[in-house]
């Protein structure tokens, strides 16, 4: 009883110990495909099925996953390639290359090396790009040479499953002669530049002075036109109420003579009187700088009376 009770107990671990392997058998013919990646699922060596994404079945010890494919954008950067520009100036530039797996199929089963197999191609199409250039054209034309490599680079990679998105010179490394003598050629550009910018600001300080000058002629002698318009103004009010003064005294002068002589009217003064006074009223006048004096006919008459009377006193 004991020994077939040990025949059974190591029946039952054997038949637990197959269902366990089975099953690690099934789940691992499950698979299940990332976002962005695609599986080659071979069958007795032979190509079967590209999986997408999602949850997949294969045949236990029949089919395998031959690769997995990233269709992700990659980047690789390549060292630095030795090349010749038409003027035989040896340099040294490595680029940057943007790809993409388009079809895994291709991709897996058309180059051994696809990394190896675009480096090399990038080197060879940069030689021959480069070679057509001198070196000035290959510092100024990064963007043509760009573009021409990434269109050669695509056609090539189109039967490997790739396709190159975009290429770019990372960095250009002439030889340390061209290097100095570029330096130098710079140098000198950024002082004739300098020389020129000087130049130019010292020319407009000075038309800006010579401007500020003549606008500071032109306010001065405004300045100077208009102070003599205000000095001739001020004379000629001077004169006016000079005149206008003199012309008032006199008025009040004269305005006083009358009122004297209305005086002497009305307080009886005969027609004699008057006259003598008229008469030093002219005197008077006579007195001034005139050369000509009219004497009124009553003053006359006045003047023979005086007269006749000298000459009656004179013969008594």
């Amino acid at each position: 009883m004991g020994f077939l009770g040990t025949e059974n107990m190591a029946g039952a671990i054997l038949v637990v110990a197959a269902i366990i392997i089975l099953l690690l058998i099934l789940i691992s013919c499950i698979k299940v495909v990332p976002q962005a990646h695609a599986m080659i699922v071979e069958r007795v060596g032979a190509y079967r099925a590209t999986w997408g994404v999602g949850l997949h079945w294969k045949w236990p010890f029949f089919e395998r996953i031959a690769k997995r494919v990233n269709l992700k954008e990659q980047v690789v950067d390549f060292a630095p390639q030795p090349v010749i520009t038409k003027d035989n100036v040896t340099m040294r530039i490595d680029t940057v290359i943007f790809f993409q797996i388009t079809d895994p199929q291709r991709f897996t089963y058309g180059v051994e090396n696809p990394l190896m197999a675009i480096e090399n191609l990038t080197a060879t199409t940069l030689r021959n790009i480069i070679g057509d250039l001198e070196l000035d054209e290959t510092l100024t034309s990064r963007e043509t040479i760009n573009t021409k490599m990434r269109s050669s680079l695509d056609i090539a990679t189109d039967p490997w499953g790739i396709k190159v998105n975009r290429v770019e010179l990372k960095n250009i490394i002439p030889p340390a002669a061209i290097q100095d003598a570029m330096e130098k050629q710079m140098k000198a550009e950024r002082e004739r530049r300098e020389a020129i910018l000087r130049a130019e600001g010292e020319k407009k300080s000075t038309i800006l002075v010579a401007e500020g000058k003549k606008e500071s002629a032109i306010l001065d002698a405004e300045a100077e036109k208009q102070a003599a318009i205000l000095r001739a103004e001020a004379e000629k009010e001077k004169m006016i109420r000079e005149a206008e003064g003199q012309a008032e005294a006199i008025l009040k002068v004269q305005q006083a003579k009358a009122d004297g002589i209305r005086f002497l009217k009305e307080a009886g003064a005969d027609q004699a009187v008057l006259a003598l006074k008229s008469l030093e009223t002219l005197g008077e006048v006579a007195d001034g700088k005139a050369t000509k004096i009219i004497i009124p006919s009553e003053i006359q008459n006045v003047a023979g009376l005086v007269k006749s009377v000298v000459e009656v006193a004179k013969e008594q």
